[in-house]
């Protein structure tokens, strides 16, 4: 009896060791199932993760999925043949088909390719019937302007307005052309290498505001570091990191997977989706110096800034036509964005620019330096060597450029009745329109595949 006492004592001290061995062990599969589950209150903002998951996922995303198939939003015109103004780059992508598909005239609808040619009348002229003698009367004033007077008056008045702009502007000249977004969807191209790695590091190296005591080589700047630089200078990192996120997101989203019958990089016709371990690669602790988790919270973080410039740029996004020359989907078109503006401006938990840029000479002076370190971004796309790359960074920094004109230039301030109050009335182009809708649906779906890759993990 004593001896199987013994026994069984014996037992129970080897099972509590193996139990106490398990649950003391580092597990390593752990972080990988909990890295991109976030939780808690979203930086430099008021609300928390969950809130914004589940307003995007059921409200948002389902409405700009069916919104910017429309004509109006699927035609975005942009010029992709600028040489690169900071270096020489001849790079290729590995993919042979990730050459950007350009639309026929007449596919183009004839709503969006407006005017050719700028009217020459001026408001200023006399009238016709104007008795030739009056010109001879002591008290004529001749209020006639020369076409060369004419012209010089409207490119001073666009370069006073481009003051005003975060993006280079890039949908004139010649080698602009209209690309179907639709055609040409975001996606993995194979793209990488030093060439890319060039573009993100001259980015955060050269154009995101740094600590002042920083003299890391390293592109990325430590969360804990963020602390000892200012509000905008944090916002404005944490809009570029949240956008770089919300790109790789999508090139792990939409990853070809399926290599049969010799389908491979060099021929994209394959089955496309979700890659795990490219988004793990990208993400997860262990290949990010644990920065990973922090990437993807900046993410929200660019969103509710883009969520926040269409909501007070709704009065004047309510006004505008949408006109393509199909009277029946202009109007649908139309009801769609209303009915979007409306969800938005429902949110109660808007990103608020009042707290940036504060009064003194020195906030004046940070807003400038703040616009010309975007601008120059926007310059970088000029520089990716992947055709279908450079159009969608062009098209995404320029929706989220779009986004920083209307919360900071001043010129989008509107009144309780709605009424606009700033000096001058406010203007988007058509292409800005554009990029910022569509800016607003490629982080919206990267909230949306988020949630995916959380299912995969668990």
């Amino acid at each position: 009896m004593q001896c199987l006492n013994v026994i069984k004592l014996l037992l129970c001290t080897a099972i509590l060791n193996q139990c106490f061995a398990f649950f003391n062990e580092p597990q390593k599969n752990e972080p990988d199932e909990c890295f991109c589950q976030l939780q808690g209150k979203i930086d430099e903002c008021s609300c928390n993760i969950d809130t914004v998951d589940s307003f995007n996922n059921v409200k948002i995303y389902p409405r700009l999925q069916s919104l910017l198939v429309k004509d109006y939003f699927r035609f975005f015109k942009v010029n992709l043949k600028r040489p690169c103004p900071f270096w020489s780059d001849d790079s290729r992508c590995a993919m042979r088909f990730c050459h950007v598909e350009y639309c026929e005239e007449t596919a183009v609808p004839a709503g969006l390719k407006g005017n050719s040619g700028a009217s020459n009348h001026n408001k200023y002229i006399d009238s016709a019937e104007e008795d030739c003698h009056e010109h001879h009367n002591l008290g004529y004033l001749n209020k006639t302007l020369s076409e060369k007077a004419q012209h010089d008056m409207e490119r001073w008045a666009a370069h006073d307005d481009a003051q005003e702009n975060f993006c280079v502007e890039d949908d004139q000249g010649e080698d602009a052309e209209y690309v179907d977004l639709l055609l040409n969807p975001e996606r993995f191209t194979g793209y990488a290498g030093d060439s890319a790695h060039r573009i993100w590091h001259t980015i955060y190296l050269e154009n995101c505001f740094r600590p002042k005591k920083s003299f890391s080589f390293n592109p990325y700047i430590q969360t804990a570091m963020l602390n000892n630089m200012c509000l905008e200078e944090r916002a404005f990192y944490r809009a570029v990191s949240g956008l770089h996120a919300s790109i790789n997101i999508h090139l792990s989203a939409n990853y070809l997977l399926s290599n049969k019958n010799g389908i491979s990089l060099k021929n994209p016709k394959g089955e496309w989706g979700l890659n795990l371990e490219e988004f793990r690669k990208r993400f997860s602790p262990e290949f990010t110096n644990g920065e990973g988790p922090n990437w993807l919270r900046n993410l929200y973080f660019v969103y509710l800034i883009e969520l926040r410039a269409i909501a007070k740029a709704a009065p004047y996004l309510e006004r505008e036509n949408y006109y393509t020359g199909n009277d029946s989907e202009d109007y649908d078109t139309k009801m769609a964005i209303k009915d979007l503006l409306s969800v938005i401006q429902k949110f109660s938990d808007h990103f608020d620019e009042t707290s940036m840029f504060r009064g003194t000479k020195e906030a004046e002076k940070l807003k400038y330096e703040f616009r010309q370190h975007f601008r120059n971004i926007t310059r970088i796309m000029d520089c990716v060597g992947c055709d279908k790359c450079r159009l969608w960074g062009k098209l995404q920094t320029q929706g989220l450029g779009t986004a920083l004109k209307i919360l900071f230039s001043g010129q989008f301030d509107y009144d309780v009745a709605g009424n606009l109050v700033n000096r001058k009335e406010m203007q988007l182009s058509r292409n800005e329109i554009v990029s910022l809708l569509n800016a607003i649906g490629r982080l919206s779906t990267s909230i949306y595949k988020l949630d995916d890759f959380r299912q995969m993990l668990r």
